[in-house]
C-alpha cells in the first residue's frame, strides 16, 4: 500500500537538482522533465521513480508475454525500458550487429519511492513507508549541495561506427530498395562511440538537459548503466481510453539570426520531401493503433505541424485512438512496437532492410522508456538524441538516423545526422 505526502515547492529549479543529486544513491532511477514544456497531454511537470522493490528483466524472446504478466501481478506503478530489439519477440526478425552496450532488451521495476512534481507542488508516493520516511527524506535532499561531484576532464575520442563514404554507400543501397518498391520510407540510423571512457552521468545529463531543454528528458539507471536523453518525442500515451502518438519526421536547424531561424522554420513547414515523410509514418501509425481500436476511431488531430526546441525545428503530427475496453495496455504497446517514425514503411521490411544496412545493435536507443500506472495508463517517449552509457565496460554511445525516402539526397541526410548530433557531441568533447 502507497502512502500519499503533498509538499509545497519553494524553488522548482533547485528543489529538481537536488532531487535529482539525492537519487543517484539507489541502483534503479528513472527521472522524466517535461522542462515545463506545457503539452496538451502531461499529467506532470517531472517524475521520479527510485530504489526497486520487484523487477523484471529479460532478453527479447517472450518479453512482451512476460511485462504483460508482471504488470498484471503486480497492479502498481512500474517504470522502465522496451529496447528497439524487442521487434524480434513481434516478427520473425533477429538483431546481430556490434552491441558495445549490453542492456537486457527490457528492464521494468517497481518503486519503492516516487515523486510528482506539479507547478509548485511535490506529491509523493512512498510503497510500504515507515512513519516520517518522507520528512526525513525531505530534510536529506534539502541538504544536497548543488554538485555533487566534479565533472570529468579527460578527453573523450569520439569514433564513427560508419565512415562519411561507406554512410554514402549504403544511402545508395537503401534508395535502390526504395526505388525497387520493397519500402517506401526507412529510418538508417548510425552510431558515435567513445571507447575507455568515463563520464559524470549526472553532470552529462544536466549539460545535455540544459542546452536541449526537451520535452521528455529523461535519466535513467539501473546498477551500471545509464540513458541520457534530450529526447522531443512522445511514442504512445494512454488516458483511460484514449491513446495518442506523436511521430516526428522533418527536421531543420536552428539559427542565431531571428530572422533566418524563422525562414527555416517556414522552409521546413513548406518542405514536400519532408512533409511526405512525416505523412508516410502517420499512415503507419494510424494503421498500427487501429489494431486495437474501436472501429472509426482513429484521427490525425494535428498533421505535420512544426515545434520549435532549442537546438531544431521538428515537424510533430497528433494521431488519436479510441481504445476497445477488453485490450490489455501492453498489448497496445506490443500492437505498434517499434514505433513509426523509428522504423519506416512497410514496417517489417524496413526493419529487415535496416538491420542488414546499420552495423550497430540499436538497444535502447530507438526504443522507449516509460511508466504504466496502476489503472493501466501509460506514457512513453522515444530515445532519441540521447547518450547511452555502461559504466562497467567504459563505453559511451550515441546514435543518430534520418529517414530516407526516394527523394533523399545522401549529403543532405548526412549533414540532418549531424545537426541531430550536435548536442550530444557538445556535451561530451566540452
Amino acid at each position: 500500500m502507497r502512502t500519499q505526502h503533498f509538499y509545497k515547492i519553494q524553488d522548482v529549479t533547485r528543489f529538481k537538482q537536488q532531487l535529482l543529486i539525492w537519487s543517484q544513491q539507489f541502483e534503479d532511477i528513472v527521472w522524466l522533465d517535461s522542462n515545463n514544456y506545457k503539452q496538451t497531454y502531461s499529467n506532470y511537470d517531472a517524475v521520479l521513480a527510485v530504489d526497486a522493490l520487484t523487477s523484471v528483466q529479460t532478453n527479447y524472446k517472450g518479453a512482451f508475454d512476460a511485462l504483460k504478466e508482471y504488470q498484471s501481478n503486480v497492479n502498481d506503478w512500474i517504470f522502465g525500458y522496451l529496447t528497439y530489439d524487442l521487434k524480434n519477440d513481434i516478427e520473425n526478425l533477429e538483431s546481430s550487429n556490434y552491441d558495445g552496450l549490453a542492456f537486457p532488451d527490457l528492464y521494468f521495476f517497481q518503486p519503492k519511492k516516487m515523486f510528482f512534481i506539479k507547478d509548485d507542488t511535490l506529491e509523493l508516493r512512498y510503497l510500504n513507508s515507515v512513519d516520517k520516511e518522507w520528512k526525513d527524506d525531505l530534510v536529506q535532499i534539502g541538504q544536497m549541495e548543488e554538485i555533487v561531484t566534479q565533472p570529468v576532464k579527460d578527453a573523450i575520442k569520439i569514433k564513427l561506427r560508419i565512415h562519411k563514404d561507406a554512410y554514402f554507400e549504403k544511402i545508395k543501397a537503401m534508395l535502390e530498395h526504395i526505388h525497387r518498391g520493397d519500402i517506401y520510407e526507412a529510418n538508417f540510423c548510425q552510431e558515435f562511440y567513445a571507447e575507455d571512457t568515463l563520464i559524470n552521468p549526472l553532470e552529462t545529463y544536466n549539460k545535455l538537459n540544459a542546452i536541449s531543454n526537451p520535452p521528455f528528458a529523461t535519466f535513467f539507471k539501473t546498477f551500471d548503466k545509464y540513458l541520457i536523453s534530450a529526447s522531443p518525442e512522445r511514442y504512445l500515451k494512454k488516458m483511460g481510453n484514449v491513446v495518442i502518438s506523436q511521430p516526428i519526421k522533418g527536421t531543420a536547424k536552428r539559427s542565431s539570426d531571428p530572422d533566418k531561424d524563422t525562414l527555416s522554420k517556414l522552409n521546413l513547414s513548406q518542405d514536400t520531401k519532408e512533409r511526405s515523410e512525416n505523412i508516410m509514418i502517420v499512415d503507419l501509425v494510424r494503421n498500427d493503433l487501429s489494431k486495437t481500436a474501436v472501429k472509426g476511431s482513429v484521427t490525425v488531430e494535428e498533421l505535420c505541424k512544426v515545434y520549435t526546441f532549442d537546438q531544431v525545428h521538428q515537424m510533430i503530427s497528433t494521431v488519436k485512438s479510441e481504445l476497445v475496453p477488453s485490450v490489455h495496455p501492453v498489448e497496445v504497446i506490443k500492437s505498434t512496437f517499434p514505433m513509426g517514425s523509428m522504423t519506416g514503411a512497410p514496417k517489417i521490411s524496413a526493419m529487415k532492410i535496416i538491420e542488414t544496412l546499420e552495423e550497430t545493435k540499436r538497444g535502447l536507443y530507438s526504443g522507449t522508456v516509460g511508466y504504466f500506472a496502476p489503472d493501466g495508463d501509460f506514457d512513453f517517449n522515444v530515445v532519441i538524441r540521447s547518450i547511452l552509457y555502461n559504466e562497467t565496460q567504459r563505453y559511451v554511445s550515441y546514435s543518430v538516423g534520418s529517414a530516407i525516402t526516394a527523394k533523399s539526397d545522401p549529403l543532405k541526410e548526412y549533414e540532418e545526422c549531424l545537426v541531430k548530433a550536435k548536442a550530444m557531441r557538445e556535451v561530451l568533447e566540452n
